[in-house]
This record gives structure tokens, sequence and C-alpha cells, in this order.
């Protein structure tokens, strides 16, 4: 395998990123929190006044700075914010609870998804469900209609994130069975969350919980979601049969590399550049401008524009044949085809 996919080749060139910065890791986090409490602030404000629409729309500005307050907590899920193991598991559990995710549960599911990206025989816990082609065509019309349910855009980016982080979030999903921990961890975030929302509503009533906090963290949600979705489902992601997968190849040509414009990069932790984070996860969000400069082999990897993300949301099922993600539309003229050809 040549250098452009090879896993030991770039994990020994970005060794060097890995170490955290403690002062520029702690001042990260006090530039994230100050913008998005002045703004819930300025809100709070604004409805005291009676312009609880300003502090809706306030509360857009609000979701991007605390989506790049999960990219933090995001960071100490994979230890790599922090030296210290304690301080990134307390850091990811305190910001937990501003994110309503349990820190972790939410780490053991993303470090699945880590390990299993773009493999088709390990697909599952922390990852957009994705079908074949064959095994969508396979499934009883009730269950064809579940899934496309599923990935329909006002679902997946509206219905869905909401669901997820407010309900689903509450349990240990998909870890039932993986022992105390697991549940220990979703229990205490739940306490917590359930102390800091009462604490909201002592502060500043109803209004505050309600027209403020929730309505940011369902925004954050659909963005965070949206992201995530753009990041793996593009129309050559990467999909292998286990024993053709490799790790190299899922995270450079199976993850995207996001190009935002203006502040964006900023305010969404870098994490457009995640070809190189699941090249090297231990690498801090605040390093990852710095690979992309230094090794330029990696700015064109799986490059995409904001602009290009649209027609990424009718994608729906890989098909193994021409190793591409289609439309659901696309699989059906597929479907048609050996039937007009024999009618012709």
């Amino acid at each position: 395998m040549s250098n452009t996919t090879d896993l030991r080749h770039w994990r020994k060139a970005l060794a060097p990123y890995q170490q955290p910065s403690l002062k520029r890791s702690i001042l990260e986090i006090f530039l994230t929190v100050i913008p998005l409490f002045a703004i819930w602030g300025a809100a709070w404000f604004a409805v005291s006044q009676g312009y609880w629409p300003i502090a809706l729309a306030l509360c857009l500005p609000a979701g991007f700075f605390l989506v790049r307050l999960f990219i933090i907590q995001h960071d100490c899920g994979h230890r790599s914010y922090f030296r210290n193991r304690w301080a990134n598991d307390w850091t990811g559990r305190i910001l937990g609870v501003l994110t309503m995710t349990p820190h972790g549960y939410w780490r053991r599911s993303h470090a699945a998804h880590h390990a299993t990206s773009g493999n088709l025989d390990r697909r599952g816990l922390g990852a957009v469900d994705t079908l074949t082609v064959e095994e969508y065509r396979a499934l009883s019309p009730l269950k064809r209609f579940g899934y496309r349910l599923y990935r329909h855009p006002v679902v997946m980016f509206g219905v869905g994130p909401t669901f997820m982080f407010v309900l689903q979030n509450r349990i240990p999903y998909g870890m039932f069975k993986d022992g105390w921990r697991v549940w220990a961890d979703s229990i205490s975030h739940n306490i917590m969350l359930v102390a800091f929302m009462a604490g909201l509503f002592m502060v500043g009533g109803w209004q505050l919980a309600l027209l403020i906090f929730v309505p940011t963290v369902i925004l954050a949600a659909s963005i965070g979601v949206w992201l995530f979705y753009v990041q793996h489902q593009f129309e050559d992601t990467y999909w292998e049969r286990q024993a053709e997968w490799d790790l190299g190849a899922a995270a450079l040509t199976g993850s995207s590399h996001l190009v935002l414009p203006g502040p964006l990069p900023w305010l969404t932790g870098y994490i457009g550049i995640h070809h190189v984070h699941h090249l090297s996860a231990r690498i801090p969000f605040y390093r990852l401008p710095k690979v992309i400069k230094d090794h330029p082999a990696l700015e064109d990897m799986s490059r995409m524009k904001l602009s290009e993300t649209l027609k990424c949301t009718g994608l729906a099922l890989w098909d193994e044949a021409s190793k591409s993600l289609i439309t659901f539309r696309q699989a059906r003229r597929m479907a048609n085809a050996p039937r007009i050809a024999k009618a012709a």
C-alpha cells in the first residue's frame, strides 16, 4: 500500500501533533464558555423585556458555541484534550451536562465508531445506519418505509437529533448489557442534568430553560448531526467487507475534509478536518489546521465544500457494485433496468 493511505506512515507523521497544551486547552474552554453564557445572558434579558423572538434568534449563535463545547467534550472522550486522564473524564462529564450527552456512554459508542467506520460487517453503534442496496431490497415494505423515514432530511436533521439528545441519551442505548458502569454513568449524568435544569428554573424561571437552553440544545443537536452526517455520508465514501477493510483507507477516503467559510471552522472546532481526526484521534482539535498546513497531501483528500453538502442528504444506500452511496431513486432505476432491457 502506498503512503497515501498507509496508516502506519501517517500515524508516525502525525505523532508530534498529539501532545495537548494545558494553557491552550484551558483557553479554548474559556473562549467557548464565556461567549456562550454571554449570549444566553443577552437572550435572558430579551425575554425579561418581552422580546422572546429575539431570544429565540440568539439561540442560533449559542447553538454554534454549544457545538464547539461538544467538540471539546469529544476530545476529552478521546482523552486528547488534557494529558491527564482524570482531567479529560471530569471535564467531559461536566460539559456533558450542557450538551445533554452522558460522557462515559458517548465515549464508548464513539470509540466503536472509530474502530468500525466503513466496515460493512461491523456496522452499528455510533454511526448513521446505512444499508446496502441488496439489504434494502430484501426488507419488507413496512421496514423499507421505516428506513426511508429514518433517512428523510426532516427526521435525520430535525426530529432525530432532538429525540437523540433530549430523550435517547437518558439511557445507555445499545449498551444495556455492558455492565453497571455504563448505567452508573448515565444515571449520574441524568442526576446532574436534573440539578442543572432545576438551577435554571430557580434563577430564570421556565423562560430560561424552555425558551433559551432547550432551543439552543435542539439547534446544536441538528448542526452536530448534520456535521457528522456529511463527514461520512458522501457519494465516494468508503465501505468494505471485513476481509478488504483497511483502517487507513477508511479514515482518508471514508471521512470528508469539509471546507467551511468564514468563522464556521473555528465555531465547529475544526471537526471538518475529519479525515485527519480519524487518522489520529489523539490530536487536539486546535492542532488540526496546522496538520493540514504542514502536510499539503492531506489538503485535497475527500475535500468537500459547503455548497456540495446538499446533494449528500439524498444519499441513502451503499451500492457494492459501483462502490458508491446512491439515492433511493438511483436504486429504483437500477432495479428497473433489467426489466427495460428484457422488454426491449
